[in-house]
């Protein structure tokens, strides 16, 4: 039968075909038709997807926090009009993004979130993040999808740690046990946001836009929160792993040549994750062992005289440095227990450590001594 299909449908576009057209120019053409069709209709799903992640987690607020929603109503007025100035003048924004190809990388706001030991008291930061976000309704088709994939998330989850901080004050009453009930919407929130920073980490604009410099802040912020952090955790992990592996390969494949500005910040985002009791142990797993294999390759391509990744190993080096504040950290908190930390790949890491030191101190000397700070991190009484 689909032999017979397909003989008829071939026989159909044959006898079908305009005049002056072959049979594969005519093909192609209704191929790319349907294709074009098919697009459309991905797009218009994309957008009643989106739509209706907005409901749920407008659906979500007002279960955990009704007076919240009540509240956050009668600000709309002030929002539209912040929306409707930016739609008439979208130079402020639009300016953000631009490259000239010389600018440095602003690592103000970046920066003001490694030095801060508690990001619960950031309230203005928070504040000025929601006036911010107002600016910019629930679902703009107007923006690009890069910028949607972070703003949407981040409003919502921004929304929840703002009950969170009103509620633990005496504010508002909050019922977060509602979280348990709806997991879907928290953890499809949490998964664009991550999607959302991967996409702006893997193409970096100059200086950082401001929605970007919210998305990570949100994101440390949710995964330090006494109370979020569980529910988060909990269904979030796998997704959280996934994004620090996307970011230790955005460290070691770039090979732009204003590389080391970008970098920095995903450096950055990587040791706050870090700061993560949960999160730290496999972050630290997965930074010894990209270093163990590079530190392998390396030796190998010594040994031998062949070339190396010249750039990789340029790059390997914010891993290195990662690595040895995460390890540094861990020695300094003596109220954390550290068991048998990095694991099996602690066990590897160390494994003939000292002979590959050994044979790449003399050609790698820097190299080398990253290594050896290192092992003596984690062969330090603190860290067994």
């Amino acid at each position: 039968y689909l032999k017979i299909s397909k003989l008829a449908l071939a026989f159909a576009i044959i006898h079908s075909k305009p005049p002056g057209k072959s049979s594969k120019e005519y093909v192609e053409h209704l191929a790319k038709t349907v294709s074009k069709q098919d697009f459309g209709w991905k797009w218009r799903v994309e957008v009643l997807e989106a739509e209706v992640l907005r409901l749920r987690q407008e659906l979500l607020l007002n279960r955990i926090s009704p007076r919240f929603c009540l509240e956050n109503r009668k600000q709309d007025t002030s929002a539209e009009t912040l929306l409707g100035r930016e739609t008439i003048n979208p130079t402020s924004y639009s300016s953000q993004l631009e490259d000239s190809g010389c600018d440095v990388w602003n690592d103000s706001a970046f920066d003001s979130l490694g030095i801060a030991s508690d990001f619960h008291q950031s309230e203005h930061n928070v504040n000025i993040s929601k006036h911010w976000l107002e600016r910019f309704p629930p679902l703009n088709l107007c923006h690009s999808s890069k910028v949607q994939s972070l703003t949407a998330p981040v409003q919502f989850l921004q929304s929840l740690l703002e009950i969170r901080k009103l509620s633990e004050g005496g504010i508002l009453q909050a019922d977060f046990s509602e979280l348990e009930n709806d997991s879907f919407t928290v953890c499809n929130s949490v998964s664009q946001l991550l999607d959302g920073l991967t996409i702006f980490y893997n193409s970096p604009k100059f200086p950082a836009p401001s929605f970007l410099t919210e998305g990570v802040s949100v994101l440390i912020s949710l995964i330090t929160d006494s109370k979020l952090s569980n529910h988060v955790l909990k269904k979030c992990f796998k997704k959280i792993e996934e994004f620090k592996k996307n970011l230790i390969q955005i460290i070691l494949r770039n090979r732009s040549v204003n590389r080391f500005q970008a970098l920095h910040s995903v450096s950055q985002t990587l040791g706050l994750l870090g700061r993560n009791n949960i999160l730290r142990n496999s972050l630290v797993s997965l930074l010894l062992s990209e270093v163990r294999q590079f530190a392998e390759q390396l030796l190998q391509a010594h040994q031998v005289q062949s070339v190396y990744d010249i750039t990789q190993y340029e790059n390997i080096f914010l891993l290195c440095m990662i690595l040895e504040q995460l390890l540094q950290s861990e020695t300094q908190e003596s109220n954390i227990s550290s068991s048998d930390y990095g694991g099996e790949e602690k066990i590897k890491f160390l494994k003939n450590l000292d002979q590959i030191i050994l044979r790449l101190s003399d050609e790698f000397p820097l190299f080398s001594l990253y290594l050896w700070r290192v092992s003596v991190l984690l062969n330090s009484g603190q860290m067994q």
